[in-house]
């Protein structure tokens, strides 16, 4: 028995669920990071404590942490619906991650730059060759190269299956990114940035970071939908319901 969401696989039937989706994506991205930047900036204490203290320039963490893990993500996901395009041959899934890659790249350059105006302030130094910095700085390649491999090929077709497998490839840098910051032994893998985790973060900044987070999270959920309703029009643009549809709104026009 066909379940009723899969029907929403065909881009006929996604193109108009996602147009209703992106306004209320858009209001929820607004109102969370809007949230996030008020408690980040009023609600936090004025400085950062631990052996290397730092000022206000810290609160550059809440754009920092949710951009940097939002890249892993995002990739994480793009991959995901690559694979799926290539196991049952949707059509549907490339879409979407072709959609995804731009806004993820964003979020790599984004989690680099924040990170560099960090650490010139904390450690003295824009940039450091060390593990944790360059795994993002090739994620970011990643992304890159994944847009530019799909643009080379005219044949969209045979654009997806090549951009997908390179996707799957660099998959193996989100695990290492995440084991670098995270690294068992730090004597070993002593660099700027420090390890992760929530456990001994303040309340209120943990709140900032996790509603930012949030609204970068919808913020791409909205972008990614806008923009595969883009690729939608194009790739179909032959059909007959995208006809019907171009003529429906020159007559409404």
């Amino acid at each position: 028995m066909t379940k009723p969401w899969s029907r929403f696989a065909a881009p006929a039937s996604f193109y108009p669920l996602a147009g209703r989706l992106i306004p209320v994506f858009w209001v929820l991205a607004a109102a969370f990071i809007l949230i996030a930047l008020y408690w980040g900036f009023f609600q936090t204490p004025d400085q950062l404590g631990g052996s290397n203290a730092q000022k206000d320039y810290y609160r550059i963490i809440f754009i920092h942490v949710g951009t940097a893990w939002m890249s892993m993500w995002l990739y994480a996901v793009l991959v995901a619906w690559a694979a799926v395009g290539l196991v049952f041959k949707t059509r549907l899934s490339f879409m979407m991650a072709n959609a995804i890659a731009p806004t993820g790249a964003i979020f790599t350059f984004l989690a680099l730059w924040t990170g560099a105006i960090w650490g010139r302030p904390s450690w003295g130094t824009y940039w450091d060759w060390d593990p944790r910095l360059t795994s993002e700085l090739i994620l970011f390649f990643l992304y890159i190269g994944y847009i530019a491999l799909h643009s080379a090929i005219d044949d969209s077709r045979r654009a997806d299956r090549a951009a997908a497998l390179l996707a799957i490839v660099g998959l193996v840098m989100v695990p290492v990114i995440f084991w670098s910051i995270n690294c068992p032994d730090p004597n070993q893998c002593a660099a700027l940035h420090q390890r992760s985790g929530l456990g001994k973060v303040d309340g209120n900044i943990l709140f900032a970071m996790l509603t930012m987070t949030l609204g970068l999270w919808m913020y791409s959920f909205a972008t990614t939908l806008m923009r595969v309703r883009g690729i939608i029009l194009t790739r179909e643009a032959e059909a007959a319901w995208v006809q019907d549809l171009v003529r429906a709104q020159a007559r409404g026009s």
